[in-house]
């Protein structure tokens, strides 16, 4: 075991299970227990002083005064106004490829006959009203505010409630508002952080309680996700969305510039991201360190860079089927193929949040507009659950109906199952509807 000047390296074969596992552990949070008791301390405030809490804890945290957080349809129009045209056209061409794969994956109401003249059915119903969260910490993400709202307006959710960090001088930032109301949001609150993320679970005087909550955020925020979901009477949030990680597969005919810039994509995050480097070949991965050592200090981020890749991993592995395997094992947020036939291997991965094939296809695609959602299961979740899609702002509600002939064959059956259980009443909820059908010669 060997530690690189950039990116400490390992052979996957020369550990034993339990260093292997050490090696594919995410880096701690900081924070631990105070973090929780601090995320709390900001809910339980926002619950009990509702929009007075919002404007102290917008001082202390953001250093902003603002009196009333909701956006103004001055805000939005100066909002829009104020940008360049290319990066509008940019929302634009990103907001039309997201809703055009959104509205292509997502469950369509079907009806089945599973028995003559029994019909069921599942319909998607919106929920009713939704909260999003768009970060604005180091810098505004428009494309979060897309990768949300597209979604939400498919899904036809009747409220939709978006809240964004103030910016220095009080205002939200443009180009998420522009984002924003190109897809349909006409409420947005200049909030952010964990009191955010609490108003919206709980509702103050501005902002309204709201069914489930969405997007990515700092160890504050996550962290509020996480205690508004346990309390049951809060609400219920879309999927664990920690800090970013990538791992890339890159066989020998891959290219070390491209790996590099990839991983560094990933890495000026923020210091808690996580990026791992998995390939077969050692020459492509002392080449990766070649080309991270020269790509790294060109970053404005270069620091943020380097705090990430300090805790980050480059890997041997004997096999790309062994790097595989490992990647199952990581569940990776992104997983970057860069393989000669990268297609060949799609099959065996099981888990990945969104997967990133060939030397062509940089993960920054999918952040920005390919069409795919960025907000991803981390820290291992993309083993149970994917990202966030149409069908997150909805509701599966099943529908049955039986007629004459489906009551009179599936009937008996049931009773059976009924009284196997000692469930007499629900026997009785059929046999007294199949007496009815035979004393009113019903056919």
């Amino acid at each position: 075991m060997n530690t690189s000047p950039i990116i400490p390296r390992y052979r996957w074969s020369e550990l034993d299970s339990s260093l292997q596992s050490r090696l594919l552990e995410r880096p701690q949070r900081s924070g631990g227990v105070e973090l929780s008791a601090s995320v709390q301390q900001i809910i339980d405030q926002v619950r009990e002083q509702g929009d007075a809490a919002l404007r102290e804890l917008t001082l202390r945290y953001d250093r902003v005064e603002i009196e009333h957080p909701l956006v103004t349809e001055r805000e939005w129009t100066s909002a829009a106004e104020s940008l360049e045209q290319p990066l509008k056209d940019a929302i634009a061409a990103s907001r039309q490829r997201i809703a055009r794969f959104h509205q292509s994956t997502a469950h369509q109401p079907i009806a089945v006959e599973t028995a003559p003249g029994l019909i069921c059915e599942k319909l998607p119903v919106p929920i009713t009203r939704v909260g999003l969260y768009v970060p604005a910490g180091s810098a505004p993400l428009p494309s979060t505010a897309l990768m949300l709202a597209v979604p939400a307006q498919l899904a036809d959710c009747p409220e939709v409630v978006l809240c964004t960090p103030p910016r220095a001088d009080g205002s939200a930032d443009p180009a998420v508002l522009y984002a924003a109301r190109l897809c349909g949001v006409t409420r947005a609150y200049k909030v952010g952080g964990a009191q955010a993320i609490a108003a919206m679970a709980y509702g103050t005087e501005s902002i309204p309680a709201c069914e489930k909550l969405f997007g990515p955020g700092n160890g504050w925020v996550d962290e509020a996700k996480r205690l508004v979901n346990l309390d049951p009477r809060g609400p219920v949030i879309d999927l664990p969305a920690g800090p970013s990680e990538v791992l890339v597969i890159a066989d020998a005919e891959a290219n070390p510039d491209f790996v590099a810039a990839d991983l560094l994509a990933q890495a000026e995050h923020g210091p808690d991201s996580q990026v791992l480097l998995v390939s077969d070949d050692p020459a492509l991965l002392d080449a990766v360190e070649r080309a991270l050592t020269a790509q790294l200090p060109q970053l404005p981020r270069a620091e943020v860079a380097s705090a990430a890749l300090a805790h980050s991993r480059a890997v041997l592995v004997d096999s790309i089927e062994a790097g595989i395997e490992l990647s199952n094992r990581y569940a990776p947020e992104h997983l970057i193929l860069q393989l000669e036939r990268p297609r060949q291997w799609l099959a065996r991965v099981r888990n990945a949040g969104s997967v990133f094939l060939g030397a062509l296809t940089p993960e920054s695609l999918g952040d920005y507009g390919s069409g795919t959602n960025h907000v991803l299961p981390t820290g291992g979740a993309a083993r149970y659950t994917g990202g966030v899609s149409v069908d997150s702002f909805r509701k599966q509600m099943t529908v049955q109906q039986a007629d004459v002939q489906a009551l009179r064959e599936v009937g008996p059956q049931i009773i059976r199952l009924a009284q196997a259980e000692g469930l007499d009443a629900h026997a009785l909820a059929v046999s007294r509807r199949l007496d009815w059908l035979s004393e009113a010669q019903v056919r």
